[in-house]
């Protein structure tokens, strides 16, 4: 059994690094804030990735989703970050990967009273081979054209992620 305990940055509401802490342990009812990254991914055909969370995930828990989030580790490149946890949930390489929304940031309370508390940036990909998702992350994908997802967010939000119902409206033009 590996002893490796995987850290998160803690942030200042200023976004500077004022620590890490075991990510084990930083999602609670009083979560300090800390970088996290969102991505969402794409097709060939312009169709983006929507996944379902798996059920034992601690916040959210099959609730449906934009394709990916992380977290970099500390001193990690935020685009290697992505990358690496596209490669451990999803078992995909990314090609085109852009930095959409730089300065995303969210707070929100899922029914358990966990708390996300992230400054988040977002960013797009498209897949660059087949996807082999992690049952420990992902219960379900889709590969959806954007304006049904855009759609179904904004007719449910509460059916999706509150990442994904506040980052969608705000991404640029999608494919």
């Amino acid at each position: 059994m590996s002893t490796y305990s995987e850290q998160v940055v803690l942030l200042a509401d200023d976004g500077s690094p004022i620590g890490v802490a075991d990510k084990r342990t930083v999602h609670s009812d009083d979560t300090p804030l800390h970088l996290a990254f969102s991505c969402h991914v794409f097709d060939e055909a312009g169709r983006i990735l929507v996944t379902r969370r798996a059920l034992g995930k601690l916040t959210w828990p099959g609730v449906w989703t934009n394709s990916f989030c992380g977290h970099p580790a500390p001193g990690e490149d935020m685009a290697d970050a992505v990358r690496r946890r596209a490669r451990d949930e999803l078992g995909l390489e990314l090609a085109e990967l852009t930095l959409a929304l730089p300065d995303f940031r969210y707070l929100a309370i899922d029914a358990s009273g966990i708390v996300e508390n992230e400054i988040c940036p977002v960013y797009t990909a498209r897949a660059a081979g087949p996807l082999e998702p992690n049952p420990a992350e992902v219960a379900e994908w889709h590969w959806a054209e954007t304006t049904e997802v855009q759609l179904a967010v904004a007719l449910t939000p509460w059916a999706f992620s509150p990442w994904l119902a506040l980052q969608l409206p705000q991404l640029p033009e999608l494919p």
